[in-house]
């Protein structure tokens, strides 16, 4: 495991370029987007048009408990044709070559309860910038509109779905390997598990629970224990 004290992942760590050059830093192969690839994925979500309206950002995993952007209202949604999963295997942020972690992705089928963010047209483009520097560094997202649900009202929000074609997607792992994985991976921004709980433990205090979490949390809690003893 890494011993080195985490980084925070703050809107200043991102702007500052500071996480791309731990990323690039790094031992092994990273495909990263280029900053010319990364402007042309976020103006083509509005057809490169100018940006006149709020933006709504589905969050699903830290964007939910450390969103490092200025928004205006957040609401409990409901994201139909996609479920939250430990679908992406990482060598770096929260894992490392030597003990590979997992992130959350949005996969293929089901539905997934979130946090949609709503960020006013007149900063829009500034915050999605730093979004994008965020979760579009390498290629193994993509991101979409997806209609979401909540308060009655369905809404158009951005989020950021799992290439499966990807060569760290990793969506049909077993879920006690997964838990082992996560239990023993750390990187620059700190344990796994560390991700996994503040996930789950923010989504069970906004009162939309997620079981499969819940479930896996329990397990890498009995590995890490059996591994101390």
């Amino acid at each position: 495991m890494n011993d080195q004290p985490p980084i925070a992942l703050t809107r200043e760590a991102i702007l500052s370029g500071k996480i791309h050059d731990m990323i690039k830093r790094h031992a092994s192969p990273f495909e990263m987007r280029t900053e010319a690839e990364r402007t042309a994925s976020l103006d083509a979500m509005f057809v490169g048009e100018p940006i006149r309206e709020d933006v709504w950002l589905f969050a699903y995993g830290s964007l939910i408990w450390n969103p490092a952007i200025y928004f205006t209202e957040q609401r409990c949604v409901t994201v139909r044709g996609y479920h939250r999963k430990f679908c992406l295997e990482v060598h770096l942020g929260r894992g490392s070559p030597e003990a590979p972690g997992l992130m959350l992705g949005l996969d293929r089928g089901g539905s997934c309860r979130g946090v949609a963010l709503r960020i006013p047209a007149a900063r829009a483009r500034e915050e999605l910038e730093v979004v994008w520097q965020r979760e579009m560094v390498g290629t193994a997202y993509t991101a979409r509109w997806l209609r979401a649900a909540g308060n009655g009202e369905a809404i158009r929000a951005i989020g950021f779905v799992v290439d499966r074609t990807h060569d760290r997607y990793v969506g049909g792992m077993e879920e006690l390997q997964a838990a082992a994985l996560i239990a023993d991976a750390s990187g620059f921004l700190g344990p796994c598990a560390d991700y996994l709980h503040q996930t789950s433990s923010h989504l069970t205090k906004l009162g939309i629970p997620d079981s499969g979490l819940l479930r896996l949390q329990a397990l890498v809690g009995k590995i890490r224990r059996e591994t101390a003893a």
